[in-house]
């Protein structure tokens, strides 16, 4: 499978957007569910996710209502969504191609809350429910989510092309066509391709004067501007850098595993509470 890859609000949609009008056949719908009603201005062109955003599978495939399987070699051009944690436990047999997006972490910050907001309005006004729901600080999330993805590049040998969110928004037709001679493809539409990249959809453009996020060191910061701008110049991975980021790692770690024990104690508790009680 060609298997997009990213966080969220990193690009992928957008790359999904570009491969599907290049001809490639997709899993997942543009707007899933009620996405065309509450959350549509954050991808105007369609999100295609599908289950299979989670990971390609024992727990989706076969898909757990319907019991539909599919083998590696049916969906050898199909290309699907998969968040950076889907893709770590995603079947290496199911991996052909990745395509990995990386967007800047400050701009991932702001897209991710203005998305959350988009999500806590939609729920308030269909649910009647103003508490915002438990999450991980978004920069905790973007620096866990691509440090695995780079983990899982160096341990799994996967193919792999990685791309920033600025290089294909400032050169959209050198990077699609490289990326589809990358892909090796002959029946694709190169045209179309380029034509889905619609620079007037991006709501957020970052302020690298900005303070930091409270709980990020100098050297995350650093190790956070390193990383993006190594994939953004595709410079490739050197042992310093790696050596570099796994320090970092070290550091944010038990503070990545504490937001997310406390997002999943906060949820637990909202789980017991009565139901005229959680809406308030």
């Amino acid at each position: 499978m060609l298997i997009v890859t990213g966080t969220k609000r990193s690009g992928t949609s957008m790359w999904m957007q570009i491969l599907t009008s290049a001809g490639f056949p997709a899993f997942g719908e543009a707007f899933p569910r009620n996405w065309g009603d509450t959350i549509k201005d954050a991808n105007p062109d369609g999100f295609y996710e599908s289950i299979l955003r989670q990971g390609i599978y024992y727990r989706t495939n076969p898909h757990p209502q319907t019991g539909a399987y599919f083998f590696p070699e049916q969906v050898e051009r199909h290309v699907v969504k998969v968040f950076i944690p889907g893709l770590v436990r995603t079947d290496r047999a199911y991996i052909g191609s990745v395509v990995a997006t990386v967007r800047h972490w400050r701009e991932y910050h702001d897209s991710l809350e203005r998305l959350y907001a988009m999500e806590d309005e939609a729920r308030q006004e269909n649910k009647g429910v103003d508490v915002r729901p438990p999450r991980i600080p978004p920069v905790y999330e973007w620096w866990s989510e691509n440090y695995s993805l780079i983990r899982d590049i160096v341990t799994r040998k996967f193919r792999v092309h990685v791309q920033s969110y600025d290089g294909l928004l400032s050169n959209p037709k050198k990077v699609i066509e490289n990326t589809l001679e990358w892909l090796g493809d002959d029946e694709v539409d190169v045209e179309a391709a380029v034509a889905a990249v619609k620079p007037k959809n991006r709501t957020q453009k970052r302020d690298d004067g900005a303070e930091a996020p409270e709980g990020l060191s100098d050297a995350a910061v650093e190790a956070f501007e390193l990383l993006y701008r190594t994939i953004d110049e595709r410079s490739g991975l050197t042992p310093a850098l790696i050596n570099q980021l796994n320090t970092v790692h070290v550091e944010l770690a038990p503070k990545i595993a504490a937001a997310q024990k406390a997002v999943s104690e906060a949820r637990a508790k909202r789980r017991k509470r009565p139901k005229a009680e959680a809406s308030r």
